[in-house]
């Protein structure tokens, strides 16, 4: 019998963004701490709504209370997410990206405010491995920026907790000149992630798509964790493939957006992004009638360098917001390792 008007193949919203933060934890989360993702996410439920809901899930076989620390997923409930719950997230990484853009308040003026991260963790017997993998990504600027975060185990990132045993490290996420240009008056369409192929240490083209708007996953996170990516190769030897965004700009906003990213050099926000021509196809895409194509280097480039060369990752795309004066360049925090 149907509960909480969902049938046996799908499941309201709410309930699906509860099994979904569920699924990406590494430990038993209780109600608060569910609550406050789910407001990161966009979504305003109470601690004492969360375990009304927590309550009838357990009943489903979804969930499984672990004493007093929490629920955890159970094989039933990934089951259900991987199958029956697909078609309700299609859009769903669009959607976070509008989203996080307008919640970001970063101003370019005053250098305060918060930017869009995503979030990596490595385990603490592999973290200086993994800084000796990203150090030539960065360097090399295969990335939207050179500053980074980072946070011990069981300290937080916004609303997230780092893993016993790991660290975390931020890195600044693409949908922050999403961010940026909204506040400025620029639409931004974010079309598609992708692996961009480069050649003595220049982007050629774009070898493998995936359009935000029909993924139920970040494409960033599923060519890293697929093991597509050789951006290690291409910060050492100019060869390689990168993860990339694809994005559109109205071709009247061409050169206050020109402005914009000068000043966002003087920031630190844009190491490698490529700005094409109005109306005309760059990369060998499309760019259509009255718009230019903007190509953005991926945020996640240099853990993927880590992930390529055997360190074991877990990156998790818009993870978060977090305070520009966090940051610190990632040569700066590398030292301290």
């Amino acid at each position: 019998m149907p509960i909480m008007g969902y049938n046996n193949t799908t499941l309201e919203r709410k309930t699906l963004a509860i099994l979904e933060i569920l699924q990406e934890a590494r430990e038993p989360l209780g109600a608060r701490a569910i609550s406050r993702e789910l407001a990161l996410r966009g979504v305003d439920l109470s601690e004492r709504t969360v375990r009304y809901h927590l309550m009838h899930l357990d009943e489903k076989g979804f969930t499984r209370l672990e004493g007093r620390s929490g629920r955890v997923l159970t094989q039933r409930g990934r089951e259900e997410i991987d199958s029956a719950l697909a078609v309700e997230r299609v859009g769903f990484v669009n959607a976070r990206i509008d989203d996080l853009a307008c919640q970001a308040d970063f101003d370019l003026s005053t250098g305060r405010g918060k930017l869009v991260i995503n979030l990596t963790f490595f385990p603490l017997q592999q973290e200086g491995k993994a800084v000796e993998a990203m150090r030539p990504a960065f360097a090399s600027g295969l990335c939207l920026s050179n500053l980074v975060l980072r946070a011990g185990p069981g300290e937080r990132v916004g609303g997230l907790e780092v893993p016993a045993g790991n660290a975390g490290w931020g890195t600044v996420c693409s949908v922050t000149l999403n961010s940026v240009f909204l506040r400025h008056g620029i639409p931004v369409e974010s079309s598609f992630g992708g692996l961009l192929e480069m050649q003595e240490g220049r982007p050629r083209r774009f070898t493998e798509i995936i359009s935000y708007a029909g993924s139920t996953l970040d494409p960033i996170e599923i060519f890293i964790k697929g093991k597509m990516t050789s951006v290690h190769a291409a910060a050492t030897g100019g060869y390689g493939r990168i993860c990339a965004s694809f994005r559109l700009i109205p071709s009247s906003a061409l050169d206050a957006a020109a402005g914009l990213l000068e000043e966002m050099k003087r920031s630190r926000l844009a190491e490698l992004i490529l700005v094409g021509r109005p109306g005309q196809p760059f990369m060998e895409v499309p760019s259509g009638k009255d718009r230019v194509g903007m190509i953005v280097a991926g945020g996640l480039n240099p853990p993927a360098a880590a992930e390529e060369v055997g360190v074991e990752t877990s990156s998790r795309a818009m993870a978060t917001l977090a305070d520009y004066s966090a940051l610190v360049p990632f040569a700066t925090l590398a030292k301290r390792i």
